[in-house]
């Protein structure tokens, strides 16, 4: 079962795996910016400037 021609015709398109990709990308990227901008109200609020 493991490697046979099976596995082969089971994979996704090309652009679905890439649009997955993009997605997961994009989604860390946004959390990424979240948590700046969470930092920075932070720092704000305590009196620091950036």
């Amino acid at each position: 079962m493991a490697g046979g021609a099976d596995g082969a015709s089971r994979r996704r398109p090309w652009g679905k795996r890439l649009a997955w990709l993009v997605l997961i990308w994009s989604a860390s990227v946004a959390a990424l910016a979240l948590v700046a901008l969470l930092i920075k109200l932070v720092m704000r609020a305590v009196g620091m400037t950036t």
